[in-house]
């Protein structure tokens, strides 16, 4: 059964005029409950736009987006966001930037109950050693973990991650990466990764869709991921499903790329000009 739904979507910016400011176009998408999907696409084709749409912080210009057979509207704690650029409050602790979390959704909890909760999942993302510790204390890393420790503490029944790795060194997001797949993998709630990591796309998610670059950006064929979990990343690059699957996706986004590079194409013809001549003359 369908938990996300996406119906012919289109987003503009200008909507007075047809095709300006026209972000994203003929939306399709149906991602079932417990899977877990990853849109891959190029820096500014709108995959962070289709991410508000879903996430209720954008209206589509036209079409429909549907969670749980009901028309999004607005923001709401069942659709958990990882954003890239962490969105702590400085001025807060860990303690607090996650408590803020569980006091939205659970206002009916006692503070024991929301104490015990947030200091769980604080622990589940290796957190409890800088539990009161403010933003600026911690590493790139550590503030990921806060915003997903916060993300999840909700307990939503779909996690959205916007390219939330992107920004950090590949030690630390292979770190991540295996944590967001424990707790994923413990009670496989519905999960959607935007990346522009073909890997890993392949590493954690079940199918990959390309997103066409914009204007109008479209969504792509599906790539679906048929290796077994839990993924092993040393020993992928022996796997010749692995391999097939990400020469097929790499070779796809390599045409997209051509194909955008053709179309962009222009030819200037520069002015005839001559240099001044700015010697002083007595």
């Amino acid at each position: 059964m369908a938990i996300l739904e996406l119906k012919n979507i289109c987003k503009s910016y200008n909507p007075a005029k047809e095709y300006e400011g026209q972000v994203l176009d003929n939306i399709n998408l149906n991602i079932e409950e417990g899977e877990f999907v990853a849109i891959v696409g190029f820096s500014g084709s709108g995959k962070t736009t289709l991410v508000n749409l879903i996430n209720g912080l954008h209206e589509p210009t036209s079409g429909t987006i549907l969670f749980k057979n009901k028309p999004i509207e607005g923001t709401s704690h069942e659709r958990g966001v990882i954003f890239q650029n962490y969105s702590l409050l400085p001025w807060l602790t860990v303690y607090q930037n996650v408590a803020m979390a569980v006091r939205e959704a659970f206002p009916k909890m006692t503070k024991k109950e929301q104490d015990e909760r947030i200091k769980k999942y604080v622990e589940m993302v290796g957190l409890s050693h800088a539990i009161h510790k403010y933003p600026k204390e911690l590493s790139g890393g550590m503030r990921q973990r806060v915003s997903v420790a916060r993300a999840l503490v909700m307990d939503p029944e779909m996690i959205i991650m916007d390219e939330p790795l992107g920004a950090l060194d590949a030690l630390t997001r292979g770190n991540l990466q295996d944590e967001i797949l424990k707790i994923w993998e413990l009670n496989k709630r519905t999960a959607l990764l935007i990346t522009n990591d073909v890997d890993e796309a392949l590493y954690m998610a079940d199918r990959i869709i390309p997103l066409k670059p914009g204007p109008r950006a479209t969504l792509g064929p599906e790539f679906k991921v048929n290796i077994a979990r839990p993924r092993d990343k040393t020993a992928l690059n022996d796997d010749d499903e692995f391999k097939h699957t990400r020469n097929a996706i790499i070779e796809y986004l390599m045409d997209l790329g051509n194909e955008v590079a053709s179309q962009s194409e222009a030819i200037y013809e520069l002015p005839d000009l001559e240099p001044k001549d700015l010697r002083w003359e007595f």
